[in-house]
């Protein structure tokens, strides 16, 4: 079976369904978590805004609430598809990234941030954030928050600053590869859990094996599709770019290379 298509992220749907977890949607952690096992099935679009309004039907059609944070970016920030997304019953959130655009400018961040959620929240009445990882800038947009509140904005929590990853298990499909941590620049998260998984299906066996931790939350981006071209395509292109990725991390002209293309990506 091939991994990362809509069929194979149906398999670990119901696998959570089967062993008995139930799912949450990030503002629900937050604000009234389980006490039973349960999971947070979280989407960042960063484009293809499409294929995850075909991932919310998938999970609409299976009794199943996630959260989708949407970024500014018009690779991601599609209206028809987050109308649709809301009207399927799903948690919407912001995918920040004003402090990379804004090139450190702390005063300029916090503003677009401001009008960036607002605009979101015609869509949604947003209350969680979650940082872009803005990988070829040199700013961290969490830094936005150093002397700034989330709470000053109606939000109840952010990922990678409100959830405790030694109770909660983290698990991210970065690098189109669930053990991609190496391709990551901050996707990154400290846990004393001790599990690695390659494939989804070697998730899907451990949840049925009762190995898999109690609470969870889970980065599943919109790379996910059943189209083989789609797919041929976003691997022959995720194979490229994490190769170059690692070499930019050594190499200041592969890093110029490589933030030069990414730049043109997202400005088309």
């Amino acid at each position: 079976m091939r991994d990362f298509t809509l069929r194979t992220y149906q398999s670990l749907l119901v696998a959570f369904q089967q062993a008995g977890y139930q799912f949450q949607t990030f503002e629900e952690l937050m604000t009234c978590p389980i006490e039973g096992k349960s999971v947070v099935m979280r989407h960042d679009v960063d484009e293809l805004a499409w294929n995850a309004l075909k991932m919310a039907q998938l999970e609409c059609e299976l009794g199943v609430r996630a959260t989708y944070f949407f970024r500014i970016v018009k690779q991601s920030n599609v209206p028809e598809v987050i109308e649709q997304i809301v009207g399927l019953g799903h948690e919407v959130g912001y995918h920040y990234e004003d402090l990379a655009l804004a090139e450190g400018d702390e005063t300029e961040a916090i503003k677009t941030f401001g009008e960036h959620l607002n605009y979101f929240r015609k869509f949604y009445p947003v209350r969680s954030v979650c940082m872009h990882g803005s990988s070829t800038s040199e700013y961290d947009n969490r830094l936005l928050w150093k002397n700034h509140s989330l709470s000053d904005y109606g939000l109840v929590g952010e990922p990678y600053l409100s959830v405790d990853f030694d109770k909660v298990f983290y698990l991210t499909d970065t690098g189109y590869a669930w053990d991609g941590g190496k391709f990551a620049t901050r996707d990154i998260v400290e846990s004393g859990f001790g599990l690695r998984f390659h494939k989804t299906s070697q998730i899907v066996e451990c949840i049925k094996n009762g190995n898999f931790p109690k609470k969870a939350l889970i980065l599943a981006h919109t790379l996910w599709t059943d189209s083989l071209m789609q797919w041929d395509w976003l691997h022959i292109r995720e194979f490229f770019r994490n190769n170059l990725k690692l070499l930019a991390k050594n190499n200041p002209v592969v890093e110029r290379f490589y933030r030069r293309m990414v730049e043109m990506y997202w400005k088309k």
